[in-house]
């Protein structure tokens, strides 16, 4: 980086820190939810007693339907192209559901699977990073080997991806956030889903954790899009490859939405059979509320240009403050994305630790410096992760404000020390 142009006086900006610091600030950006007035968006969502009905006829009061409601998987199938047999719809979490399909795989097996994972005597996982905490929460807690992988423009460096799928028979699928990602606010291309699909893999049971979480969250109208994975690893001969997960958690309610699984046909009836032991049947009343609510792709859309029109200001005041107070210094990078929930913010390596230890002191809590890499671990102490949908603009604000000042009393302390 380079740290002489529009270099500034470290005793200056000691002494603006100062004053915020003494201030007792209560700032939270560390994780990416929606706001109060996204939220509200959805406040006409309900349904009442006498029209729990579904489409089958059957009352969503009751026991049952296991893979979720009919009209439920249709209206998902309809907006990821897909076929109501091919998706499986759930509770609120994705989340849940992505724990659950690694949970399976690890202790039964999954359709293409050779054995449970839990019996092999090492499995191993790539990660692009920088990438998402709480993927990689989950292969710490199953004592996975987590291995890095660098994300590029395109997505994640697939000449290394390759290379490592097709060498070692422990490795048995990659994390993948292909739209927005978390936190870099890429988007995969063609031909890294391409090459994803059809790659060799040593590892015959390979599976690709396709997170789409950002499906419909465009920030602008000149959107990106991605391919549909789940076609592309059927066209490729590798139909069991890829299992894809989203959620409603930001589109309505994220206390009260409905994630969903899709896969190949012979995949989701394997994960299905598994459920029926596991469960009775989903929460129906919040699906229907759902369907009633989304109704279609065409409102989805309509509520979705709502929801930017709500948090693009706030993207871009993040986006102006950066400009202004750190592009001439040499002390920072960062993304500047289409759509997705956050920006990722590169410091001078050795840094972020301490970037995020001072703004907690002035009141601003950050998500934890190394939290976008397995087990908490950034090599070079320099991503930082910036999550600006749910404080007030005001607040939000003052945050970053407060954030530049402490990326550059780091830098400087580093260099003066």
């Amino acid at each position: 980086m380079n740290t002489q142009a529009g270099k500034p006086s470290q005793q200056d900006i000691q002494a603006e820190y100062d004053v915020f610091r003494s201030k007792g600030l209560k700032l939270d950006m560390s994780r990416g939810k929606p706001c109060k007035e996204q939220l509200d968006l959805s406040d006409g969502m309900y349904v009442d007693s006498i029209t729990l009905k579904s489409a089958d006829g059957s009352d969503c009061r009751n026991y049952g339907t296991v893979d979720g409601l009919p009209e439920a998987r249709a209206l998902f199938a309809a907006l990821f192209g897909l076929s109501p047999d091919e998706v499986i719809v759930g509770g609120n979490s994705s989340l849940n559901l992505m724990y659950d399909t690694f949970a399976r795989a690890y202790l039964h097996g999954l359709s293409g699977c050779d054995t449970p994972w839990g019996k092999l005597p090492s499995v191993k996982f790539l990660c692009p990073v920088p990438g998402y905490d709480r993927h990689f929460s989950i292969c710490e807690l199953f004592g996975m080997e987590m291995i890095p992988v660098p994300m590029t423009l395109t997505g994640p460096d697939m000449d290394e991806v390759e290379r490592l799928a097709a060498s070692d028979p422990a490795i048995k699928g990659i994390w993948c956030v292909p739209l927005y990602s978390n936190p870099t606010g890429v988007s995969y291309s063609e031909e890294t889903a391409r090459r994803l699909a059809s790659m060799k893999t040593a590892a015959s049971d390979f599976l690709i954790f396709w997170d789409n979480a950002y499906a419909f969250h465009h920030l602008y109208e000149k959107a990106d899009s991605i391919p549909d994975m789940i076609r592309a690893c059927r066209d490729a001969g590798n139909p069991e490859r890829v299992i894809m997960f989203s959620s409603t958690s930001k589109i309505t309610w994220p206390g009260a939405g409905i994630a969903i699984l899709a896969a190949s046909k012979t995949q989701v009836a394997r994960i299905k059979k598994l459920m029926g032991i596991q469960t009775i049947g989903p929460d129906k009343i919040t699906q229907l509320m759902h369907v009633r609510h989304l109704k279609d792709e065409s409102h989805v859309k309509a509520l979705m240009l709502r929801h930017a029109d709500i948090i693009r200001p706030k993207f871009e005041m993040v986006l102006d403050i950066l400009e202004t107070e750190l592009s001439d210094t040499g002390f920072a990078s960062w993304n500047r994305p289409n759509g997705g929930y956050f920006i990722s913010l590169d410091v001078v390596p050795g840094t972020a630790k301490r970037v995020v230890q001072l703004a907690k002191e002035a009141g601003v809590v950050l998500t934890p410096a190394g939290a976008t890499w397995p087990l908490g671990k950034d090599p070079t102490d320099s991503n930082i992760r910036i999550a600006p949908t749910f404080p007030p603009l005001e607040e939000l604000r003052t945050a970053i404000r407060i954030l530049c000042i402490c990326v550059k009393l780091a830098a400087l302390e580093k260099m003066s020390g």
